[in-house]
């Protein structure tokens, strides 16, 4: 058994794409536009995709908790376009800005609603697993692109907090 060893800096653990609909299938790198990545498509263009929901993230660290609860979700599977690894999830929220390899920047805009189609990946068919409201910090997230750019597996994540925007504007007027 071959171990592949994981970067010790938030990364990109997974970069996924699908014609429609879930699992999303796991591809090397994506060009990311502001509509989203170029080669995904989502079925229901009302509630997924568009400028404000261009990517989809969601925790590596989060699988790997609910797989240990006996779930059978995994990378790309909740339809996410960007599985990541080693942020601290639960402290993401809307505002926070991801810059992303070398030129990616992203903005949270919202927590991701759990799809019903995502009920399959739980053991007991219910996807609220993943809500924000019953669940804080194990929702997916959806942003919008400020700077596009082309993104990579194991592309290094940097995070900046609406907050530290915040102070950071506020000490120079």
């Amino acid at each position: 058994m071959r171990i592949t060893k994981q970067p010790s800096f938030p990364h990109v653990h997974q970069v996924s794409l699908s014609d429609g609909g879930v699992p999303k299938r796991a591809v090397p790198a994506a060009e990311v536009t502001v509509e989203g990545l170029r080669g995904d498509r989502q079925r229901n263009r009302k509630v997924h995709g568009g400028p404000d929901r261009a990517v989809c993230l969601y925790s590596l660290e989060i699988i790997e908790a609910l797989r240990a609860e006996g779930h059978s979700i995994a990378p790309g599977s909740a339809g996410e376009n960007l599985t990541v690894a080693g942020l601290d999830w639960a402290r993401l929220s809307p505002g926070d800005h991801l810059s992303v390899g070398a030129h990616l920047e992203l903005q949270i805009t919202s927590y991701t609603s759990p799809c019903r189609l995502n009920g399959q990946w739980f053991k007991d068919g219910n996807s609220t697993r993943m809500a924000q409201e019953l669940h804080p910090g194990w929702s997916r997230l959806y942003a919008r692109v400020l700077a596009e750019g082309t993104v990579h597996t194991g592309d290094q994540v940097h995070l900046r907090h609406l907050d530290q925007d915040k102070e950071w504007n506020e000490a120079h007027p």
